[in-house]
This record gives C-alpha cells, structure tokens and sequence, in this order.
C-alpha cells in the first residue's frame, strides 16, 4: 500500500471533492479486484480492535498497512479508555464478544494536542472534561515527569504514560476480564506512534490475563 502524496495546502479539499474521491477510489478498487466489494459484503471478521487519537494524520489502516476489514477501530482525543464512557465500551463489547478479536491496542502518537493541552492551565471549554482523564495520568506519575526539563521530551513521556494507563484502564474492564475468565484469546497491547517518522514503538505492556492488575480491580 503506497503513501499518497502529503500536501499541507488542504485548500483544495471540498465537499465536492470528497465525492470525486469516492468515484475515483470505486474505480481503482475496482479495476485490482472486481469482486472487491463483494467481498467485502459478505461480513468482517478482523482480529484486531484499534483505539487511537482521532488526529487525521494516525490513520490506523494506512499506518499499518492494512486493508478494509482488518482493524476494527474507535477513536477519540488522545486515545482514552474511560469506564463511563458507553462509546468506547460498547465498541470494546461488540469487538470482543461478537467479532472475537484477538489484540486490542491502544495507539497514542507523539505530538498529540489532547496531552499537550492537558498539560497546560489553559481552559479550553467542553473538552475540559476530558482532558481532566489526562491530568490524572500526568497526577499519577508527576515525579518522573517534573524531573524532565526538556518540554517536548515531557510531553511525549506524557504520551507514553497516557497509552500504558489506558492499556491498564482496559484491563479493568469487566468485558475484558470476562474473556479472559472464559478462556478467549485476547491480548491488550499499548503502543506509541511518531508521526515525523512513521514508525511505532511498542510500549512492551502487552498482557493476556489480570495477573498485572491490583486485588481491588479484579473479578472473580
């Protein structure tokens, strides 16, 4: 799967063609694969649940050099994973239980306004709310990350500690744990993506049980 050319003059980017885009992309899918879309009506079954940033430049697909069809994904600011949040759990419920994924990750991204907005005393409205998940992540680890001077070198261990919290977060959850108490092949995977590079760095906090997890977080 090729890169298309990156312009950051998005001036020529309308509604209309938006839909000229999807003719063009019927007609390429088309003419690699007649039975392309058939095929693709006929149900997925991808072993994969993405959670990511909602940044238009960490598509998970492309990143991965995947198809249509083999990550099933939910995104929003800064790749959260929030116990209230009935988006992101009945997304994670129907991955795991109907389509039977196998991996869930967590992909942040260096450079992610939602952490850097976190990290400020700014209000910015709405998304306070929000950012407030990131503040406590930065709360909980304020020592190791007071120590670094450099701001940017901050913020991305920001990034880093927010994808390890929220790889925690999902280990919380009783539709993991319930999978897991069943036997069901399921690893929850943490990872990191730099944009100026395209290249991903495994946060090494894969699991597949409860074993990491406090007394108090586990079901029995």
């Amino acid at each position: 799967m090729c890169a298309k050319k990156l312009l950051h003059d998005t001036s020529h980017i309308t509604y209309e063609s938006l839909l000229e885009g999807n003719e063009q992309f019927i007609a390429d899918a088309l003419a690699e694969d007649p039975e392309y879309f058939k095929k693709l009506a006929n149900g997925q079954t991808p072993p994969v649940l993405w959670i990511g940033c909602a940044d238009s430049r960490v598509p998970a697909n492309q990143i991965t050099n995947t198809s249509p069809g083999e990550i099933f994904v939910h995104r929003n600011i800064a790749n959260m994973v929030v116990h209230s949040d009935m988006n992101m759990l009945s997304v994670l419920d129907y991955a795991v239980n109907v389509l039977k994924v196998k991996h869930v990750i967590v992909t942040g991204h260096y450079g992610c306004g939602g952490v850097i907005a976190a990290m400020s005393n700014h209000e910015f409205g709405l998304i306070d709310n929000w950012l407030r998940h990131i503040k406590d992540v930065y709360r909980l680890h304020a020592v190791e990350l007071d120590a670094i001077e450099n701001e940017q070198e901050r913020t991305n261990r920001l990034v880093e500690l927010n994808v390890i919290e929220n790889v925690y977060n999902l280990c919380k959850t009783s539709i993991v744990q319930n999978a897991w108490k069943q036997g069901q092949p399921l690893a929850v995977h943490g990872w990191v993506y730099s944009i100026s590079t395209g290249k991903i760095k495994d946060m090494k906090v894969s699991t597949s049980d409860n074993a990491n997890l406090g007394d108090v977080f586990k079901f029995e």
